[in-house]
């Protein structure tokens, strides 16, 4: 009897340790950190462009989810006159900063 226990604990050990352990080991992301591709239209891109090298020369750059579509007519209206841009120009700057 003795001899059958010790037999089976000893199998049992073996098959345990040749088991697979291999786990996929999960990371959860924030949300905040979750980013999304987005692909630029020519137009975005170049309202893109507009923003980052008109703007960027008086003061740092907002984000663009900083302000919603509503806040920043205004303020595009406003930085517009103040950086000589055209009325194109502005509704250039203004597609790309509501798209993201």
């Amino acid at each position: 009897m003795k001899y059958k226990v010790l037999t089976l604990a000893v199998l049992a050990t073996i098959i345990y340790s040749c088991a697979s352990k291999s786990t996929v080991p999960t990371v959860e992301t924030p949300k905040e950190e979750i980013k999304f591709a987005v692909t630029l239209t020519a137009e975005l891109a170049e309202g893109k462009s507009l923003y980052e090298n008109n703007c960027a020369n008086c003061h740092s750059l907002y984000k663009a989810n900083d302000f919603n579509a509503e806040q920043w007519k205004p303020i595009v209206l406003d930085m517009q006159k103040k950086a000589g841009l055209n009325d194109a120009q502005g509704q250039k700057i203004y597609n790309y900063l509501t798209s993201q």
